[in-house]
C-alpha cells in the first residue's frame, strides 16, 4: 500500500501528489471492515464513513469544473486570475467571515447526508474512478495555469486548486489514521501540504511561534 509514492523523488507536480493520494483512499477503504467504517473521527459528528463521504470526488463533477468552470460556464482563459496559489484560497476561507466557518454546516451535513446515501463501496468507487488510467489522462491534461470561475473567489487557477486538494486530502487522510491506524501518510504529501498551510500565514508570526518565540495565538492557521 503506498507504493504510488516514491519520496526519492523530489519533483513529483501536485497532480501526482492527488492522484497519488486519490490511490491511498481507495487502497485504504478497499481493506476497511464494518466496524472501522463506523469508527469515529476526531471531526466531531464524523465516523470514517461521513469522512470518505466528504473527501470522495465525483469523477464527472470534477472533470466539469476543471475543464469549463463553475455552472458550465466557460472556463477563463485570458488574464490574471483572483487567486493564483492555494495559500491565498485558504487564506480567503478563513477570514473571519470566511467559508470555513459559515459554511461548515452545510459540508457536514452533506458529508452525512452523501454517506447515507451511498455504500462503502461506492464511496471506494469514487476514489477508484477518478484513478482509473482513462480518466487519470484527461485530467492531467488540464492545464495547470487554466483559470476557472469560482463563485466565491471569482476565479482561480487550477494550479492552486491543486495545491488545496492535496493539502485537504492529506490532513484527512491523518485523520483517517488517527481513527483506524493504518501506515503513515506519505511524506512527499504531508511536506508539500505543510508548504501550503505554512504559506497561509504571517511568515514573521509562523515562525516565531515554531521557534518558540511568540504565542500559539496565530494557531490554528486553518480550520
Amino acid at each position: 500500500m503506498d507504493d504510488v509514492f516514491d519520496d526519492t523523488e523530489s519533483d513529483r507536480s501536485d497532480g501526482d501528489l492527488v492522484h497519488g493520494l486519490w490511490t491511498t483512499w481507495a487502497e485504504r477503504g478497499a481493506t476497511l471492515t464494518a466496524a472501522q467504517w463506523s469508527t469515529p473521527t476526531r471531526l466531531a459528528g464524523w465516523t470514517v464513513r461521513e469522512l470518505y463521504a466528504h473527501v470522495a470526488p465525483v469523477p464527472d463533477e470534477l472533470l466539469g469544473f476543471l475543464s469549463a468552470g463553475v455552472d458550465g460556464r466557460a472556463a477563463v482563459t485570458d488574464g490574471r486570475a483572483a487567486v493564483t496559489d492555494g495559500a491565498g484560497i485558504l487564506r480567503a476561507y478563513n477570514r473571519a467571515d470566511g467559508l470555513a466557518s459559515a459554511a461548515a454546516p452545510a459540508v457536514a451535513d452533506a458529508a452525512v447526508r452523501t454517506a447515507a446515501a451511498l455504500s462503502t463501496a461506492d464511496l471506494v468507487d469514487r476514489f477508484r474512478g477518478v484513478t482509473e488510467p482513462s480518466f487519470a489522462a484527461r485530467l492531467r491534461a488540464v492545464p495547470p495555469d487554466r483559470v476557472v470561475g469560482h463563485p466565491v473567489l471569482g476565479s482561480v487557477t487550477v494550479a492552486a486548486l491543486l495545491e488545496v486538494a492535496v493539502m485537504e486530502q492529506t490532513v484527512h487522510l491523518l485523520d483517517l489514521i488517527a481513527a483506524v491506524g493504518g501506515p503513515a501518510a506519505p511524506a512527499a504529501a504531508v511536506r508539500r501540504s505543510l508548504q501550503v498551510v505554512a504559506a497561509v500565514a504571517d511568515p514573521v508570526g509562523l515562525l516565531e511561534v515554531l521557534t518558540g518565540r511568540g504565542g500559539t495565538s496565530l494557531l490554528p492557521v486553518i480550520r
